[in-house]
Order: C-alpha cells, then sequence, then structure tokens
C-alpha cells in the first residue's frame, strides 16, 4: 500500500491537526528552526490534498514535557477531536514531538486506529489500524522513550559526578555568593548581611524556638536580608517565619556542602495521572555531604545540636505515631487524625449552629500556632 493511497476522501473531509511542541522553554528560545520546521507541516497538509481552512495547528504545548508528568492541553485537545471523528491525520515531525511516553501514544494510537485517523511524519503516513503501520509507530514510540531516558541519565550523571566533587552549584541562601574557582562558595560581602544572619544563630542559641527569634525581629522591627526573583541585588524587609527557620536549618551555614536534600519522586494522582512532586528526605538519604567545604557561620557540631533541639520542638509528627489524649468535643478524630500531606497532627474547629467538626491542618500558619 502507498503513502498516498492511505489517505480516502473521508480523511479529507475532516481536518488536519499539526501539532507543534518543544520539550522545554530553552528548547523554544534556542531550538527556533526546529519550531519552524514543525510549523512548516501545514504546508506539507495542504500537499497531502486538504484545504488551508481545515488544518489546524496546536501549539499550547510549547515549552512543556511529553513525558507524561505535566498536564498539555493541546495534546489533550487532539485525542478529544479525534475521539469525535473530527480529524483525518494527526501530523507532528516525529513520534517523539506527539509524546514521549507510551501509555498516551497507544491511547492515542487506539482512538486513531477506531476512528480511521492518520498519522504522519516526515518519514511517511501511517494508519494505526493496519499492523504494519501500528508496529512501526509502536517501535517509534518505544525508541523515543529510550531516548529520553539516555539523555537524562548521561545529564543526571553529569550533575553528580559534578556534585561529588562539590562543584555543582545551584543557588546559595542568603549571606552567601559564588567564588570565581567552581564550586567556591564565599561569605557574602555585605557586613549587615552577615549580621543578620550571625543574629539569627545567636538568638537561636538564648531563645531555643524559631517562633520567639521570628516574633523578636519583629517585635524590634528589625528588617532582613531577602532575594527577589526579579532583581539579582538584595532587598531588605520584615522576615517570614519561613526565612528564619531556612538559615537555621540549611547545612550550607555550617560549612558544609551538601546534594540531594531533595528527590523528586513519582505518585499518582487523584485522576490515575503519574505525577512528579518534591520531597525532602532524612539526612541519611543525602547523595553528598562534604563537611568543610566552605568556610561557614556555625561549626558542624553547632548545627547538630540546633538540629536536635528543633526536632524536640517541632509540632510535626510521624504517621505511625499515635495522637494525644482524647479532647471534649463530637469529633471522633479529634488528637488522633494527621495531615497526609505533612504529617502534622490536624486541630479541630467547630462551626454552624449544629457545632459541625472541621479537622485543619496549621501546617501554613505555624509561625502563630506554636513554638518550633
Amino acid at each position: 500500500m502507498t503513502e498516498s493511497s492511505k489517505i480516502t476522501p473521508d480523511h479529507l473531509n475532516r481536518n488536519a491537526v499539526v501539532y507543534v511542541r518543544q520539550s522545554t522553554p530553552g528548547q523554544l528560545l534556542n531550538n527556533t528552526e526546529s519550531t519552524a520546521r514543525q510549523y512548516q507541516l501545514t504546508s506539507l497538509a495542504i500537499a497531502l490534498g486538504w484545504r488551508r481552512d481545515q488544518v489546524h495547528v496546536i501549539d499550547e504545548d510549547l515549552g512543556l514535557s511529553g513525558d507524561g508528568t505535566v498536564d498539555r492541553a493541546g495534546f489533550d485537545q487532539i485525542t478529544k477531536d479525534v475521539g469525535l471523528g473530527l480529524v483525518g491525520i494527526v501530523l507532528g515531525l516525529e513520534v517523539s514531538r506527539l509524546t514521549r511516553n507510551n501509555s498516551d501514544l497507544y491511547r492515542l494510537l487506539d482512538l486513531c486506529g477506531a476512528k480511521d485517523t492518520l498519522i504522519g511524519d516526515t518519514d511517511g503516513i501511517y494508519h494505526p489500524g493496519l499492523f504494519n503501520d501500528r508496529l512501526v509507530l509502536g517501535l517509534k514510540g518505544t525508541m523515543s522513550e529510550a531516548e529520553l531516558h539516555v539523555l537524562r541519565a548521561r545529564l543526571d550523571g553529569g550533575i553528580r559526578n559534578k556534585a561529588l566533587r562539590g562543584e555543582l552549584i545551584r543557588g546559595l541562601p542568603i549571606g552567601f555568593v559564588s567564588g570565581e574557582a567552581d564550586g567556591e562558595i564565599m561569605l557574602h560581602p555585605d557586613e549587615s548581611v552577615r549580621a543578620a544572619i550571625r543574629s539569627v544563630f545567636d538568638l537561636f542559641a538564648e531563645m531555643g524556638s524559631v517562633r520567639r527569634v521570628w516574633k523578636w525581629f519583629h517585635s524590634e522591627a528589625l528588617r532582613f536580608p531577602h532575594y527577589s526573583n526579579s532583581r539579582p541585588e538584595i532587598r531588605w524587609g520584615a522576615p517570614r517565619y519561613a526565612n528564619i527557620q531556612m538559615v537555621l536549618t540549611n547545612p550550607t551555614y555550617a560549612g558544609a556542602y551538601v546534594y540531594g536534600r531533595r528527590q523528586t519522586r513519582s505518585y499518582v494522582d487523584e485522576n490515575g495521572r503519574i505525577r512528579k512532586r518534591t520531597i525532602s528526605v532524612p539526612r541519611d538519604q543525602w547523595l553528598v555531604v562534604i563537611r568543610d567545604h566552605h568556610k561557614g557561620y556555625i561549626d558542624w557540631d553547632t548545627y547538630e545540636a540546633n538540629q536536635s533541639r528543633l526536632s524536640q520542638n517541632a509540632p510535626r509528627r510521624p504517621k505511625s505515631v499515635g495522637g494525644g489524649a482524647v479532647r471534649e468535643g463530637s469529633a471522633l478524630l479529634q488528637g488522633i487524625a494527621v495531615c497526609g500531606i505533612c504529617g502534622r497532627r490536624l486541630s479541630v474547629r467547630y462551626v454552624g449552629r449544629t457545632s459541625t467538626p472541621v479537622y485543619n491542618c496549621e501546617g501554613t500558619s505555624i509561625a502563630n500556632s506554636r513554638s518550633a
């Protein structure tokens, strides 16, 4: 069967969809030639017999990965239109532009096969309802998924190797600046910035509570240095609770180089889609820890003592730990229920004339709830 013989009048009576996608904003800015080639597929659709008004370009997914962990409105629109029988052909530069994971690919192939919709790229035109064509598309999809894995493995390997040498710098906390050498970390040259950081450690040694240190800054109307996302220079303002907590918990302030404090984990959301989220991991799971890597504001022993003190203060409880004594009120899980996200024990309040119990996680307002 020739390529042109796969296109029937029924296909030409429906729309031709040109799917345009780049994986990252960086690729969108730097690989402009690839984007231009994808837009030029409209000319291919016209050459194959579709009228110009029948050719629709879907480019809502520019800058989004096709690995299946992010929502792609453009790809979802294609599957919807194919399922409604509105599409005669889906054109992409290659199969990897459509998707980088086989679960999305085979969902699209099943719909296209059932609705007699063609798929085309620069190598040819395929009918997912035909065994040979579906086999080729499946192989291309598997190779695309494998290619993504290889690229990530190479990138992650290079990143980890540089981190093992203590040379990978990905944004420093307030109070530090990068030096000229690879991995060189120095104290901030502004004495007022250094003094603000040191005052946090001095006050915590005296008060023993993040909340009390935070309230002291506010009671004295003292400002704290902040980085701005839009401007590289430091701005000064009232400290947030998270600012004080970050200074006390970040090992960089103890002169240590650490990599892998946070890791990306996959999970399945309520709609059955695979998602990714970043979580903090226990210290024994950190990938790289290099003590005395640079000059810090405190030594490692002081850092360890601070973490021990914080752990005794913190209201965060693991889910395996039972709740406290049952309090008064109609709520059956009072003192027992914990937050499924952060592990804190849920508080209870009663609303309405019937005093209906409502469980609430105070994780977002911990600074105003209790000491830590």
